[in-house]
């Protein structure tokens, strides 16, 4: 099982980086790439339209600003796609967000919030799951875990009260 990410530039890495870590920790191959919607609209189509052959089976796509990086590459696949919005200076990521989610019938782009690149890989291994036993089991456990440091973080609270 494969992952592929894309970022519109370099930049974005840090946002893109906490998919790729949950992505690592589940034990899930990603595939990480600079692939600009503008730039390098060639490779972008490329990349999509040969995803699939390279074992690829969800895709998360990082872009700010315009941020049509996402559904240029969901028109060239039936993969699904993933848009993770960019926080920009202009808009705060408002902008990169409204362009993402905002596609055209017939393109859908599932969308996370603003920088929320551990939310993209999380949906990525959701999607996953249904096909992998293993990534779902592991994603019960990491719920739970979830949940038992909330429950000692609110004991923790109740006992200074």
């Amino acid at each position: 099982m494969k992952v592929g990410i894309l970022m519109g530039s370099k930049s974005d890495f840090e946002v893109v980086k906490p998919a790729v870590n949950v992505l690592k920790k589940f034990g899930v191959e990603t595939e990480v790439r600079v692939i600009s919607a503008h730039r390098t609209p060639n490779e972008a189509h490329e990349y999509a339209a040969t995803a699939k052959e390279r074992g690829v089976e969800v895709l998360i796509c990082a872009a700010g600003k315009a941020a049509h990086l996402g559904g240029v590459i969901a028109a060239f696949t039936t993969l699904p796609v993933i848009g993770l919005p960019v926080k920009t200076d202009m808009m705060g990521g408002l902008d990169s967000l409204l362009s993402i989610v905002q596609m055209p019938a017939g393109i859908p782009v599932a969308t996370v919030g603003v920088n929320g690149g551990e939310n993209a890989g999380l949906l990525a291994l959701q999607m996953l799951g249904i096909k992998y036993p293993e990534i779902e089991t592991q994603l019960v456990e990491y719920k739970a875990t979830m949940r038992e440091k909330i429950n000692r973080d609110d004991e923790a609270l109740q006992e200074l009260l």
